[in-house]
């Protein structure tokens, strides 16, 4: 796993078309712009296909919450929900875990969440948070399960095929982002 390589192994980085996912330039394939409010639409990925969604977080309180409702709105859309099997209802639970985590941490040390991006294909599920802070999230070490607090990364880390974060030169803030493989 890792908190220093800025995209998934074997991926060279955004497309100027922005089709390798990144958050950057990328419109949503659903047409749906996932902003506090806007209703997900209900076709899930189609074959090979894309799915992206955004919720930008500015004004919002009670944000982890708002993340997981439309993470989930998201899962159902993509066909994740209503899970058929108990392997597919934990590859579900597993991506909500990860998107509470995530925008957590920008909460508690990055002053907050600015958007969250979710894209989804047939294979991976990618879950990306941007916010203004400058620290570099990483798991705590060494991982005491037994003491409250600090697991979050630790989480991510176990959860996720890969993690990592994204800065671009010249703009405060970052990007985390995790990745889930899509259940079988």
């Amino acid at each position: 796993m890792s908190t220093t390589r800025p995209y998934s192994p074997g991926d060279r980085g955004p497309e100027p078309s922005g089709a390798s996912g990144a958050s950057q330039g990328d419109v949503p394939a659903d047409g749906a712009s996932g902003e506090a409010g806007a209703a997900p639409s209900g076709a899930a990925a189609p074959p090979g296909g894309r799915q992206v969604r955004r919720l930008r977080f500015e004004g919002e309180s009670g944000v982890v919450p708002l993340a997981r409702d439309f993470t989930r709105q998201a899962l159902y859309a993509w066909g994740w929900l209503p899970a058929e099997s108990a392997d597919r209802r934990a590859a579900a639970e597993d991506v909500l875990l990860v998107v509470s985590e995530l925008v957590t941490n920008a909460c508690l040390h990055a002053e907050g969440p600015d958007q969250l991006c979710i894209t989804c294909d047939n294979k991976v599920i990618r879950v990306e948070v941007a916010d203004r802070g400058t620290g570099q999230p990483a798991p705590r070490t060494p991982h005491r399960a037994g003491r409250p607090g600090g697991h979050g990364m630790f989480i991510v880390q176990r959860l996720c095929l890969d993690w990592g974060v994204v800065r671009t030169p010249g703009v405060a803030g970052k990007t985390v982002w995790a990745e889930l493989g899509a259940p079988a």
